[in-house]
């Protein structure tokens, strides 16, 4: 006699989705323990300072009187903005970045395109183009500044020993002269990085591409404008973008040179930020230089994307 075994459905219990745990794998916490200090360390020397100094541009925060520090909204920024000083401030921080901008990817891309060459030697000349750049500014600028120097500078004794000029002429104690030698300083310092960034990416550039341009007629000059520089622009693009941020925020060569002198005519937005704190004593003035640096470079960056399309490789 046959005999059915009864059937025994198993149900699973649903748990409803609002009570849902959430639950980190080991995985997800090792990576979360691996990644933790580099948290930590940018969040306290990145984050915390520009919150904290964000905060400090609407205070009245000076050394002289930290008794007494109370919220006093936009008047560091009115009284900044409002300087007989911050004109000038301002216009040097143009002729900063944009002349040492141009002149640094000018020579950077010449001397790029002579590295990319094979010749003998091409190690050594290598090695003297990148050298500045593995230098401190601050070093750069204190050797500029002898060079400058009018008793026995070496710049002075070249333009006499030429007669170039019949008498030695004091680049740092004048205001126009004084902005020239920073910036001559600075595009000798900052040549060095154009010069590698384009290199990478003439030594990326496929010889099948030069070879097919040449197969169809393309000349030196042809092969150039069609191959090379479509090839190198988005890298160009980045990089211009990165030396704007960077010269705007370098005060290195200018306070090892000058100080801002004379009569505070080579000051830029970095330099004057810091005179506000050494001689000032006043934070709340200094952060709000600092904040417009930030919205400066924020309003220039989103403009700059925009304008050249960098987010999408530098494509036209």
């Amino acid at each position: 006699m046959d005999t059915q075994k009864p059937i025994v459905m198993m149900t699973k219990q649903v748990v409803p989705e609002g009570k849902k745990s959430f639950r980190i794998s080991k995985e997800g916490r090792f990576i979360f323990l691996c990644l933790l200090p580099a948290i930590l360390f940018v969040s306290v020397f990145t984050y915390y300072p520009l919150v904290r100094g964000i905060i400090m541009s609407f205070q009245n925060y000076t050394l002289f009187d930290l008794m007494n520090i109370q919220f006093i909204g936009l008047d560091n920024f009115v009284n900044v903005l409002t300087s007989p000083d911050f004109p000038r401030v301002a216009m040097n921080s143009f002729y900063w970045v944009f002349f040492s901008l141009v002149f640094q990817l000018l020579f950077g891309f010449m001397l790029a395109l002579l590295m990319r060459k094979k010749f003998r030697g091409r190690g050594i000349y290598q090695a003297f183009v990148f050298f500045p750049w593995a230098m401190s500014g601050f070093l750069i600028g204190l050797i500029w500044r002898w060079m400058f120097n009018a008793q026995f500078g070496v710049i002075n004794d070249l333009l006499l020993k030429t007669g170039l000029i019949d008498a030695p002429i004091s680049f740092l104690a004048d205001g126009t002269w004084a902005m020239a030698a920073v910036i001559i300083a600075n595009i000798w310092y900052g040549v060095a990085f154009f010069a590698i960034m384009i290199l990478a990416a003439l030594q990326s550039i496929p010889e099948e591409l030069y070879e097919a341009a040449a197969m169809d007629g393309a000349g030196r000059i042809q092969q150039f404008w069609r191959v090379t520089l479509p090839y190198i622009m988005p890298t160009m693009l980045v990089t211009i973008l990165l030396r704007v941020i960077w010269i705007l925020n370098f005060p290195d060569i200018i306070y090892a040179m000058t100080n801002g002198a004379p009569a505070g005519s080579t000051h830029i937005f970095a330099t004057y930020m810091i005179d506000k704190v050494i001689f000032g004593q006043d934070y709340g003035q200094a952060s709000a230089v600092g904040v417009i640096i930030v919205v400066i470079l924020m309003l220039f960056t989103s403009f700059y994307v925009k304008a050249t399309k960098v987010e999408k490789g530098g494509d036209f």
